[in-house]
């Protein structure tokens, strides 16, 4: 055991597409798939726009036992772990069950189906709920089903640090590593689109409203309004390095960093967050990985879409980097924001740029607003030094870093 992460499988549901080639070519495309939401009717909702994944059947990932008993979250999670294990070349059930793990975050957790039941019980006769309420909306559920389905009975857990939990499964997924469990699946997606769910966010004051997709969601810009929702995330294989060189198994890259602090401070109307909390993570993630500021070729932001926390986070990338700071790109105005299934989806970008050898060019903003001022990359460039850093920041105060290098890429006729 090397105690050396790295990640051997992808596996995306997101707005983006199905599938880590679908997501690659929206974002090298910048193809905006944000609109009216449709998974309930929001008539009488300020916000109306969203980030969907279209034409996703669960039935192809699930059997209708399970289906049943779970959220639409877990089907994007059963989807997104099958297409991971099958781009890693690795079974659906394992043949060491306790040599492998999972460790998702998790965010709203099954609000869909906790809504349905909750409805049932208060505006139906019966006055009930079904026997699957216990467990569908908890936030633990997606582990737990993905546990027993794929018979991974190492080490599993559930992180919970809103949109900052996408980048802690990952660094807690090394963590399971160095301590002797070679497969950890790690990522996470989210499905916060239900009525009550969208009223959650609403009451806090951070969502657009605007009715125009291409300029509804627009961070770091002087139109900036608020974020999407979106669902859906990113799934991942991460590997113990010597057990992934034994069966020649492909390498996308590197987990070599990562921080993470907090702000204890609850998020109102007036915070936009801690840029010195925020710019420690991202020190303690460089410091981690062993890396200078001066390596890191491009940065994916939190890039939340509200003006006062999206200047905060551009001092924060200012006082990490001092005049060293990196190119940022960001796509999530292409797809929303999926709390922490977006902080995977960034991983997922980062590490399929560099497998393409194309870090692509960031989705806006197209006038920089006053004190956030970065250097935004305008044109698709090649990688120097093949570093990212992919930052998220969850609401009251997490704030995470995630520093990974991405493996040497695959000429035209390699690529699968």
């Amino acid at each position: 055991m090397t105690g050396r992460a790295v990640v051997t499988g992808i596996g995306v549901v997101a707005p983006s597409g199905i599938g880590a080639a679908a997501h690659w070519q929206t974002v090298l495309g910048g193809t905006r798939r944000i609109g009216p939401i449709t998974l309930f009717d929001p008539a009488g909702y300020p916000t109306r726009l969203a980030g969907e994944v279209t034409g996703f059947e669960a039935t192809g990932y699930a059997d209708s036992r399970q289906l049943v008993q779970t959220d639409r979250w877990t089907h994007l999670a059963f989807a997104a772990t099958r297409l991971a294990l099958a781009d890693a070349g690795l079974p659906q059930s394992s043949p060491d069950p306790y040599g492998y793990a999972v460790t998702l975050a998790s965010s709203s957790g099954g609000n869909l189906f906790g809504q349905r039941e909750l409805q049932r019980l208060w505006g139906g006769p019966s006055r009930t709920v079904g026997a699957y309420q216990s467990i569908a909306w908890f936030y633990a559920a997606s582990v737990g089903q993905l546990s027993i389905h794929h018979q991974f009975k190492g080490p599993c857990g559930v992180l919970v640090s809103e949109a900052a939990g996408g980048l802690d499964s990952l660094a807690h997924a090394v963590r399971s590593i160095r301590r002797g469990t070679p497969v950890v699946i790690a990522g996470g997606t989210e499905c916060p689109l239900s009525p009550y769910a969208l009223a959650c966010q609403l009451a806090g004051g951070l969502l657009s409203d605007v009715a125009d997709p291409e300029r509804a969601y627009r961070p770091f810009d002087a139109a900036a309004s608020g974020y999407l929702p979106a669902e859906g995330g990113a799934v991942f294989v991460v590997e113990e390095l010597g057990h992934a060189l034994s069966r020649g198994a492909r390498i996308y890259g590197e987990l070599t960093g990562w921080g993470a602090t907090h702000d204890a401070i609850h998020t109102g109307p007036d915070t936009a967050g801690n840029p010195a909390q925020y710019a420690r993570a991202m020190r303690l993630a460089l410091d981690r990985a062993g890396i200078g500021a001066d390596e890191v070729d491009v940065v994916l932001p939190d890039a939340l879409g509200v003006l006062r926390y999206d200047r905060t986070e551009a001092a924060a990338l200012r006082s990490a980097f001092g005049d060293r700071r990196p190119p940022v790109s960001t796509s999530k105005p292409l797809t929303g924001r999926a709390h922490q299934g977006s902080a995977a989806l960034d991983v997922a970008t980062a590490l399929l740029a560099f497998r393409h050898d194309t870090l692509p060019a960031s989705a806006g903003p197209d006038e920089v607003a006053a004190g956030c001022e970065l250097d935004f990359l305008r044109e698709h460039r090649r990688p120097r030094s093949r570093v990212a850093m992919v930052c998220a920041r969850g609401f009251d105060g997490y704030n995470s870093a995630l520093v990974l290098r991405g493996a040497a890429p695959v000429r035209e006729d390699e690529d699968e």
